[in-house]
């Protein structure tokens, strides 16, 4: 059995690092699919959420 290096709070660095990536990761994949794909039925669904939050589509 050997020990894992953990921080002062008990927390491993991997236990905080892998939910960030992961939600910067699924976060940079929805502003690319929605954002920046200009497919003819992706552009339809997104249309009216890309207005309301602002992100310029034409």
């Amino acid at each position: 059995m050997t020990a894992k290096p953990m921080t002062a709070t008990g927390v491993s660095r991997a236990s905080v690092l892998f939910p960030a990536i992961a939600v910067f990761a699924i976060g940079f994949g929805l502003i690319f699919m929605a954002g920046l794909v200009q497919a003819e039925t992706l552009h339809d669904a997104a249309h009216d959420v890309r207005h309301a939050t602002g992100f310029p589509c034409h």
